[in-house]
């Protein structure tokens, strides 16, 4: 199997209950001068995280050790503001694999869907029981089933579905990005190419 591929993640998750987090907020533009998607997730939400003296916040969730996991809860409007691929490159070298939230800006999700890292869209309501459930208890997990296209919370069995491109949903399944996923399917390429000359 890919490296990068997702299919199903079973994880606890860090919950970041904030509505309208825009990308300088998630990677802030003087952190932009690298063109290799390694090392950003250092910087991740770093005003958020760090005092004028680099020192962690201890009011911010990423810093409380009670909290980890591959998925990232986020409240309504995720990811808005300016067009930034570094923002996904800084959640996904974060360590996260999954985001959750009620609203994406579109460039965000598209973005995070290039780089392997899954939106995954639910209604307020159940972003609500998300919420809940990590607060009554940190250590609660989240399944997310891509193939299937449901997020789950096993402790109450309460699920719901969400929606993903398909041709998104393909490359994820198999790790491949859109150059990956034109070889996967050259035979059929060369095919149509000799019935057509």
């Amino acid at each position: 199997m890919n490296a990068k591929a997702i299919n199903k993640i079973d994880s606890t998750a860090v919950p970041l209950n904030l509505e309208n987090v825009d990308t300088d907020q998630i990677i802030p533009a003087r952190f932009l001068k690298a063109t290799s998607r390694e090392g950003f997730g250092d910087n991740l939400f770093r005003d958020w995280r760090y005092d004028s003296n680099g020192q962690p916040k201890k009011d911010f969730v990423l810093n409380n050790p009670i909290y980890h996991g591959k998925i990232l809860v986020a409240a309504k409007n995720f990811g808005c503001g300016s067009s930034r691929e570094h923002a996904a490159w800084a959640i996904k070298d974060a360590g996260f694999d999954v985001v959750v939230s009620s609203f994406f800006a579109d460039i965000f999700k598209n973005n995070s869907l290039n780089n392997f890292l899954l939106p995954v869209t639910v209604s307020d309501t159940f972003l609500s029981r998300i919420f809940s459930a990590i607060e009554k208890d940190p250590a609660t997990t989240i399944e997310v089933n891509l193939e299937k296209q449901t997020i789950t919370l096993p402790a109450t069995g309460q699920q719901e579905t969400f929606e993903i491109n398909n041709y998104k949903k393909t490359c994820l399944l198999n790790g491949y990005d859109d150059i990956d996923y034109l070889l996967s399917i050259r035979g059929d390429i060369e095919t149509f190419e000799h019935s057509h000359s």
